[in-house]
């Protein structure tokens, strides 16, 4: 069965921007979607925010195994209800990866609860990546580090809750180090953070980071049908509950009445 994918981008920088216009003159969307065709088993098609819906209505949604999400300057203009959505197909069981910038997207500060706040420096120095668990899904053919000549620097304290998982932890030039990649579960769905990809360099097109992406899609795939009532919070009446009880005090609801959200 193919892993329905679909990898979203602002598309913003490359057509503002002629340096990231050189390097992704068809958009950041269409290069990582490149690189996740390598992979027969995954079914990979793009959206942008310039689409009706944020090219994300709640049927495409419905029809996806995993959200691939890059942003940075147009975070504040995608749309609460696009963002809610999203949350909840998470919550139900699609995975999402959040990529680089990322970070401070609606739909990540929404799900981790956090400022999801940084250090950065945009000086085109060495990152080095170093894998922390060789033998999880998500490094696969990676070895012990990824090496990057030129990339942004993130840099602790990421204020994130802590990950089930560190997958990666990277070390700058200028020496300051960073967790890079990081694994979430929310509800049902499997989340990764992955940090690379600073736009103004050719990050998406390194073999290495390409691996990464792939392995994550099918990482974050989970398999199982959609919980598609997961938010529901039924009142559960007294004749209902497993075991036999009876009423032994009063109640504000009625049997079967919804409750205050």
């Amino acid at each position: 069965m193919a892993i329905r994918t679909v990898v979203w981008n602002e598309f913003v920088h490359e057509r503002e921007e002629p340096d990231v216009r050189a390097i992704y003159p068809d958009g950041i969307h269409q290069t990582i979607a490149a690189a996740l065709r390598q992979d027969p088993d995954l079914e990979v098609s793009t959206a942008t925010m310039d689409e009706a819906e944020h090219g994300l209505p709640q049927a495409r949604l419905d029809a996806t195994d995993v959200l691939l999400w890059w942003g940075h300057k147009a975070h504040r203009q995608v749309r609460d209800e696009t963002v809610e959505r999203v949350a909840e197909r998470v919550h139900q069981g699609m995975g999402l990866i959040v990529l680089h910038s990322g970070h401070f997207s609606k739909i990540f500060k929404r799900l981790m609860g956090t400022p999801c706040s940084l250090r950065w420096r945009e000086a085109g120095e060495r990152e080095r990546l170093w894998t922390v668990n060789r033998s999880h899904p998500i490094t696969q053919g990676i070895g012990s580090a990824i090496e990057l000549p030129q990339a942004e620097m993130y840099g602790e304290p990421f204020l994130v809750p802590e990950p089930v998982e560190t997958v990666f932890i990277s070390w700058f030039e200028g020496g300051e180090v960073f967790r890079s990649g990081l694994t979430y579960r929310r509800g049902a769905g499997n989340i990764f953070y992955f940090s690379p990809g600073h736009e103004t360099y050719p990050i998406y097109h390194d073999p290495a980071v390409q691996t990464v992406l792939r392995n994550a899609v099918r990482w974050a795939w989970n398999p199982a049908p959609s919980w598609a009532d997961v938010s529901n919070a039924p009142n559960v009446p007294v004749d209902a509950a497993p075991e036999p009880i009876r009423q032994r005090g009063p109640s504000l609801h009625k049997d079967g009445e919804a409750g205050y959200q």
